[in-house]
């Protein structure tokens, strides 16, 4: 799917980020590693679970929400690395959302009966589907930006 692919963009640029960093002095540097390795570990997540069933669905929307925690606890000093922060969180709680609410949507499709009301839930589960791979779609889109912005910023002294 499309969606995947992003992620996978996303996990090299955010890889790459990692040996770039070493350009920063050592207290950007170490934020800049932090950070990067939280939102590296988020994507990997992405990435290994693409394709997989409802319940395997519903757990990385569980995974991800635990990164995204984890990315908001950072105790980060640069103001520029914590607007990032900010943005990593708002990004990974849009693609957690979407995978929870598309994996759902799935599953009520799944479980729907060969009736009227049956083919009524699954025109709604596509709906439902297409909005959630949409939103996460353009948070992927927003995260290769951000993973630019932070690459740049990491590369540079301070």
């Amino acid at each position: 799917m499309f969606v995947w692919r992003k992620y996978i963009i996303i996990a090299s640029v955010s890889l790459s980020l990692t040996f770039l960093v070493s350009a920063c002095n050592d207290s950007k540097t170490a934020q800049c590693e932090r950070l990067i390795k939280v939102v590296n570990k988020g994507t990997e997540l992405i990435v290994n679970n693409k394709g997989q069933q409802v319940t395997t669905s519903l757990k990385l929307a569980q995974d991800l929400e635990a990164v995204t925690k984890e990315i908001k606890d950072l105790k980060l000093k640069d103001s520029k690395l914590k607007e990032f922060q900010n943005r990593f969180v708002d990004l990974f709680e849009t693609v957690s959302l979407s995978i929870s609410k598309a994996a759902t949507a799935l599953n009520s499709a799944k479980t729907a009966k060969a009736s009227l009301e049956g083919r009524l839930t699954i025109q709604k589960a596509r709906g439902d589907i297409e909005t959630a791979l949409t939103a996460a779609t353009n948070a992927a889109k927003q995260s290769d930006a951000l993973a630019s912005q932070v690459n740049k910023h990491c590369s540079t002294p301070e």
